[in-house]
């Protein structure tokens, strides 16, 4: 069996290329496209209009100070430079919605369109991919649906609610059928980076299971039966931040040694336990 055709859709962090260039070793990848972000007139007076001018300053100021240096680069590609593993097939678009996205996908037909790290998906993209679209997101949906979930769980004291969804994309934000959810090793001394970032890695290797299986005529997959929390950018504010820092030196993590998980959905048991043995056997190397 030849292997499954994917149209990769990103954006421009150190862990968005990670993902997108394992999904390339795993699968037949015929298109990387890259959402650059880049404002607009338009844009601009939309947030205007909308009175979130201050938000998205004090979300850029964040993420800024958050993200500062190469710590994300160094954490998925070591020494390497952190680049596509496939630069031919990258094609840049201002936003992942853009006319020329889908009209690629409709012309490209691929089996799967996988994505990460994008703006949230509308219009007939949502129809494209032969076995259907997927998202990775960094929490477990729909209990941490939205931003910043990795910080959210361990806010509200549920480190075991650390990790990410694997999941179809419908019209919704995180809604859609539920895949896998993927957890990583939460250990004493980690810190919110490190494990929102552990929870990527560690997904990486079971979307590119995801895509095989698919292709396999597997059946995963269930709908998801709650509607959940949606956590916005808005929501983690100085405050909230403040407090997570006081949890986080008071000990939030302390004693705690969680092991790495993996959880199918639509599948037995005993598959999900195959996976955990897996990803357990991987971290120890």
């Amino acid at each position: 069996m030849s292997s499954p055709s994917v149209m990769i859709l990103c954006g421009r962090s150190p862990r968005h290329l990670y993902v997108a260039n394992r999904i390339c070793e795993g699968a037949n990848p015929v298109a990387i496209v890259q959402e650059t972000g880049t404002w607009s007139a338009d844009k601009v007076v939309r947030t205007l209009r909308r009175g979130g001018v201050w938000r998205k300053v004090w979300r850029l100021f964040r993420d800024w100070y958050r993200f500062a240096g190469d710590a994300e680069a160094r954490f998925f590609f070591g020494t390497q430079p952190a680049r596509f593993a496939r630069q031919d097939l990258v094609i840049e678009v201002p936003h992942i919605n853009h006319p020329d996205v889908a009209e690629l996908a409709k012309r490209l037909r691929p089996d799967v369109i996988a994505v990460f790290g994008t703006s949230l998906i509308r219009g007939p993209l949502l129809t494209n991919g032969r076995l259907g679209i997927f998202n990775l997101h960094g929490g477990l949906s729909p209990g941490y649906r939205g931003a910043d979930c990795t910080f959210w769980a361990l806010y509200n004291g549920e480190p075991d609610q650390v990790g990410c969804t694997l999941h179809g994309i419908d019209e919704g934000i995180d809604t859609g059928r539920l895949i896998a959810y993927v957890c990583p090793e939460v250990r004493e001394g980690d810190d919110e980076l490190t494990l929102f970032w552990r929870a990527i890695r560690d997904s990486a290797d079971v979307y590119v299971e995801m895509i095989e299986r698919l292709a396999r005529g597997e059946h995963l997959g269930e709908q998801q039966r709650e509607k959940g929390r949606l956590y916005q950018f808005r929501d983690r504010t100085w405050w909230a931040e403040r407090q997570m820092a006081a949890r986080m030196r008071n000990g939030l993590l302390r004693g705690v040694q969680l092991p790495g998980r993996v959880r199918w959905f639509g599948t037995e048991d005993k598959e999900s336990a195959l996976q955990r043995s897996r990803l357990s056997e991987r971290q120890e190397q």
